[in-house]
């Protein structure tokens, strides 16, 4: 991870913060707003990510493994194994 990644759990407790600063009273519209569009920004992030680890634990839950990754992160699939030239 790069230093300056923030971990799951980080955004999810950024999120949080988020939530408890639009309940004041004393907050204004403009900052109620920034705040809900940061928040949006993470929830749309978090749920990307859950998304990806859903679909690694059914792989892990189908084929016991998972496929190998590309330096990109994603999976490198061999859609072609097993057939015969």
């Amino acid at each position: 991870m790069k230093k300056n990644e923030q971990t799951f759990e980080d955004r999810l407790s950024r999120l949080e913060e988020l939530s408890t600063a639009i309940r004041e009273n004393d907050i204004t519209l403009k900052d109620a707003l920034a705040c809900f569009e940061e928040g949006i920004k993470l929830a749309r992030t978090l749920e990307k990510e859950l998304d990806k680890i859903e679909g690694k634990i059914q792989i892990l839950m189908t084929n016991g493994e998972l496929p190998a990754e590309t330096p990109d992160g994603k999976p490198e699939l061999d859609l072609f194994s097993g057939m015969e030239e």
